[in-house]
């Protein structure tokens, strides 16, 4: 993967993780279940992690 190829990808991902944390305001507000957004944002920043470690070694 190329430099740029992943930071597409680090940017996508954030894009994901703002709207799910806005659809997680949203479902704490009207006290909706919580857990499958929480599970989704974890991922993502486990997949960001892994992003940013490929990125600080190309």
């Amino acid at each position: 993967m190329t430099k740029k190829e992943i930071e597409y990808q680090i940017l996508e991902l954030k894009t994901e993780y703002v709207r799910l944390q806005n659809d997680l305001e949203k479902l704490e507000y009207v006290k909706g279940n919580l857990s499958p957004l929480e599970k989704q944002i974890a991922e993502i920043e486990n997949q960001l992690a892994v992003l940013n470690q490929k990125l600080r070694e190309v």
